[in-house]
């Protein structure tokens, strides 16, 4: 008790520790493996979805990469005034210069855009728990790539798998990738305007319909990521240190609801 308290770098030099032996999947892995886990687990039917982590970043950073211009701020010191109204400004043109990595994005038309990036979960449908996380750079395709690689690992091409998603992964690209990998797309239809990639071969069995309704637990885990884990905004800086958090997070929210799914399981 009357040791020296540690200097505030010691945290900075283990969370370094932490990026370069990638120990937020290994806790993930590790929470998954124990065997009493294992056995509440589906090998065969998964979901996948993705959630918008707000950078910690304002506006006021998004500014012009180069060229005259670059600097937006008006005077006033550290916190200039700043109007952005008539500007036209893109990913192409401007970065943050509190978070490079953060990236101008708009859920959907009409909505507000904000430096985020997005946090991808990938779920087992038994008991509803996160099997992979990971969180990428926001671009159109993201969400789509993000599902490939973290379903690419659990499948076998020796028998079927499924993949509950919404209408957003209704690509014709992603859905052929899958039926190559063995896995049945069980993706909403998505049909405003264009033609789904998803036909009466899926949506004919049963099972595709039970796909739909449990995929939608997922938002329970990202809802508790975001509020109770505080990821709604994140505290970090750099997608390294954002996708740690993220991960911890996924991996805390199967720790919180695990002790009542084991006592709930048989011997």
């Amino acid at each position: 008790m009357d040791d020296q308290v540690w200097d505030h770098s010691t945290f900075s030099t283990n969370r370094d520790r932490l990026l370069d032996g990638d120990i937020a999947a290994k806790l993930l892995a590790a929470v998954l493996a124990q065997p009493r886990v294992k056995q509440l687990l589906s090998s065969e039917h998964f979901s996948v979805d993705g959630t918008l982590i707000e950078a910690w970043a304002s506006m006021k950073s998004f500014k012009p990469k180069a060229g005259p211009g670059a600097d937006d701020g008006a005077g006033g010191g550290r916190n200039a005034a700043v109007d952005f109204k008539g500007q036209k400004r893109s990913n192409a043109t401007h970065a943050s210069t509190t978070d490079p990595d953060a990236l101008l994005y708009r859920k959907g038309p009409g909505m507000e855009a904000k430096l985020c990036f997005i946090g991808h979960g990938l779920m087992e449908n038994r008991s509803g728990l996160i099997v992979d996380a990971r969180l990428t750079r926001v671009s159109g395709h993201a969400e789509r790539l993000a599902a490939l690689d973290m379903i690419t690992s659990r499948g076998d091409r020796s028998r079927a798998i499924t993949l509950g998603a919404d209408k957003g992964y209704d690509a014709q690209d992603l859905v052929t990738e899958l039926r190559e990998l063995n896995v049945r797309p069980h993706i909403a239809q998505n049909t405003s305007g264009r033609r789904s990639a998803i036909d009466r071969r899926t949506t004919r069995h049963r099972g595709y319909a039970m796909s739909q309704r449990v995929r939608k637990r997922i938002e329970e885990a990202f809802g508790w990521i975001k509020t109770v884990a505080g990821l709604k905004k994140t505290r970090f800086r750099g997608r390294a240190r954002v996708d740690l958090a993220f991960t911890f997070a996924a991996a805390a929210y199967n720790l919180v609801r695990l002790p009542k799914l084991l006592a709930g399981a048989s011997p």
